[in-house]
């Protein structure tokens, strides 16, 4: 760990969105995964990882669906509060889901204030760019953190048909610029930029004062985000370019689990001395 590292992880002891605001400034770059339970949450927290998403991702990783989609408000905030019991240091986001915000700005707030008194959480996150500034506008309203979230939005994937990149042309890169710079002027303290050009990011984040966080969206931003499933090799059936194992923890289970079964069935587990 360098110096730098240490220092920060010392003076910083709970992290807040002015503290990402502090950070950008300083050109530090900030950590964030998602956690969607107790005990690895406890453990990301305790290891210095600066944000923890709550991500709607919990649908494919925890549930097995297909899409973001089928996830149910209350579900999230079941992830949410127990990540929340878990953490001392992080900024914990939630995502709102899908159907909980679109199109009806008066549900999203009721929506946020759920995740937020029954969660504990710090924060929101939300999909999408100009078509959702009024339901961003009523949640901030109510004193509610904003994350903002452009590029490949999950929520959208029918509309979009297809997880390829976003914003490679230049009509939907305008947009999405436009859109960053909206959620800056409507009070997001942060966005998500997911699966655009690397140069794209970067413009957007040397544009906007607010921090960018990126997932497949290069090293021109402020931060990085990954699925923390995905990180540790948890999940192999997902494996786009941006992703980097840090584990294989799917082979290395497999192979406990293997080893468990042949002790019991060779009735060398439990011996003598895990026994009473």
């Amino acid at each position: 760990m360098s110096a730098k590292k240490q220092q920060t992880k010392a003076e910083v002891t709970k992290v807040t969105t002015h503290v990402l605001q502090e950070m950008k400034f300083r050109g530090e770059k900030i950590s964030m995964l998602t956690a969607y339970d107790y005990s690895l949450a406890k453990i990301i927290d305790a290891a210095g990882i600066d944000v923890i998403l709550v991500g709607d991702s919990a649908s494919n990783v925890m549930a097995g669906h297909e899409t973001t989609l089928p996830i149910t408000l209350d579900q999230m905030i079941y992830h949410g509060a127990s990540v929340v019991r878990a953490v001392n240091r992080a900024l914990i986001v939630v995502d709102l889901p899908f159907g909980s915000y679109q199109g009806n700005s008066k549900e999203a707030l009721n929506s946020s204030i759920r995740i937020m008194k029954e969660t504990g959480a710090h924060a929101v996150k939300m999909e999408g760019g100009k078509e959702i500034v009024e339901s961003i506008s009523r949640i901030l309203s109510a004193g509610i953190p904003v994350m903002g979230h452009l590029g490949l939005t999950p929520q959208s994937i029918y509309k979009f048909g297809t997880y390829n990149v976003r914003a490679k042309e230049k009509e939907e890169a305008d947009k999405l610029i436009s859109d960053a710079k909206l959620l800056e002027q409507t009070g997001c303290f942060s966005i998500v930029l997911e699966k655009i050009p690397a140069k794209l990011a970067s413009k957007v984040a040397k544009e906007v004062k607010i921090p960018v966080i990126g997932i497949g969206a290069g090293s021109g931003v402020d931060g990085q985000v990954l699925v923390l499933h995905d990180m540790l090799g948890i999940n192999k059936q997902f494996s786009p370019r941006f992703l980097r194992r840090y584990l294989n923890l799917y082979d290395d289970i497999y192979k406990a689990v293997g080893e468990y079964i042949n002790d019991i069935k060779t009735r060398d587990f439990p011996n003598e001395r895990e026994q009473y």
